[in-house]
């Protein structure tokens, strides 16, 4: 009786609260709670991080705070890649001293209300039961950091340095320069009107060029899934065809075919027809006539798809109810199939929104982003995603180029977030 009453003190005066403190050293708070594998598995695991990447700790941080301090020595680039990934590497450790924190309290609780520890054996197979779904996210959530979150984190901080033509590592230094590049999008002249004008252009284009093939493609749909209509497979086939040929293929035909001098365009359609000679390349509004033409060519047979699968889907008795009630061909579109094709393709839609927001193909295969504008340091058909491909690739205004990414994904992300919260399917996803 002496016994069990000793060993209920010692368990009644386990405090959770005391297990944090020697936690500060990994694996120590389980050595408290008497978890001695568990504990080693942890201190081994701290070990060989602080083993591994203090030196990379030590040295990506003093570069991301200096960006170097030897020209020609030091590498301001490779010194902002370790900054990042310094930062990465912290966020990881901050997650497993964070996990190391919360096994040693929930361990010293679990001692404290009697509860018999786990088995190594059962505590292996409980720990796969809840982590397998992690195990099979980790390797692609592990790529993902190294392929997209990396590389964005690099762009952001090229995005408040100096780095241009004249001031390039390994002979010069970078420097931090904080908002400059984005103050001088708005203050300098040649940044600003630029900046105004191919913004404005970015927009309508995304705007007008969805827009249309969106529409066609419902119009084409709801002609091709009439009653009325016979070889609907075929007439499907051939509109889909559009969309099997490779972009970047049609976008260079089509460049031969806009050409001023020898395009089809202007020797069989216009000139014969109207008896003018368009100047589809060199002048900035047919240019972007011709572009608007041919994203509406490349994006319909997509969309065309998708409301075709859907008006198909919608049931015939509706249609047959509303023409009981006297119901016209407009009211059973819009009260009817407009609200089932939405629907049920918003978020398809909304992409199209944002990848025609950033389509680079068909901007720079088809005219690279001419013609130049005077005044300005980008084409006249130039959109955001391309300007920023000439200013980093041709200018070498990398700064420049990364301050203007930033702006492209904060509005790309604010507008499909917002329109994303505002579609009935993603309100009702949770009740489908």
């Amino acid at each position: 009786m002496a016994k069990v009453t000793l060993e209920n003190k010692k368990r009644i005066s386990k405090n959770p609260r005391l297990a944090l403190a020697p936690s500060i050293i990994p694996g120590v708070g389980q050595l408290y709670n008497k978890h001695f594998i568990k504990g080693g598995i942890f201190f081994l695991f701290f070990s060989a991080f602080i083993t591994v990447f203090y030196d990379l700790l030590n040295v990506g941080y003093w570069g991301l705070f200096t960006l170097g301090t030897l020209e020609r020595i030091d590498d301001s680039r490779v010194l902002l890649g370790q900054g990042i990934m310094a930062l990465i590497l912290t966020v990881f450790a901050v997650l497993f001293y964070s996990l190391n924190l919360r096994d040693a309290y929930k361990g010293a609780v679990a001692v404290r209300e009697g509860r018999q520890p786990l088995s190594l054996r059962d505590g292996f197979w409980q720990s796969w039961n809840k982590g397998f779904p992690y195990l099979l996210v980790g390797p692609g959530l592990f790529l993902l950091i190294f392929t997209v979150i990396f590389p964005l984190l690099f762009m952001v901080g090229l995005a408040f340095t100096n780095y241009d033509l004249y001031n390039a590592p390994p002979r010069n230094l970078l420097s931090w320069v904080g908002f400059d590049n984005f103050t001088r999008l708005v203050t300098v002249p040649i940044w600003r009107n630029t900046f105004l004008s191919v913004f404005s252009w970015t927009l309508i284009w995304t705007l007008v060029a969805t827009t249309l093939q969106i529409a066609l493609a419902l119009f084409l749909a709801l002609i091709v899934n009439d009653k009325r209509i016979k070889f609907k497979k075929t007439i499907r086939t051939f509109l889909i065809l559009p969309w099997a040929v490779p972009a970047f293929v049609t976008i260079l035909i089509f460049a031969a075919m806009f050409n001023d001098n020898f395009g089809a365009m202007n020797r069989e359609i216009v000139g014969p027809l109207f008896g003018v000679t368009i100047p589809w390349l060199s002048d900035v509004l047919w240019t972007r006539v011709a572009l608007i033409l041919m994203q509406t060519w490349l994006g319909f047979p997509f969309v065309f798809a998708l409301f075709t699968g859907i008006l198909q889907s919608i049931s015939s008795d509706w249609y047959e109810a509303s023409d009981i009630d006297g119901a016209s061909r407009m009211q059973k579109f819009r009260f009817i199939t407009l609200p089932h094709v939405l629907f049920a393709t918003a978020p398809l839609l909304i992409m199209q929104y944002a990848g025609n927001f950033n389509n680079f193909n068909i901007i720079y295969l088809f005219n690279q982003g001419g013609p130049p504008v005077q005044g300005q340091n980008a084409g006249g058909s130039d959109i955001l995603i391309s300007w920023v491909y000439d200013m980093a690739f041709s200018n070498s205004q990398y700064s420049m180029a990364a301050a203007v990414s930033i702006i492209i994904g904060l509005f790309v992300a604010t507008f499909a977030i917002f329109q994303f919260r505002r579609s009935r399917s993603f309100k009702e996803e949770g009740s489908i």
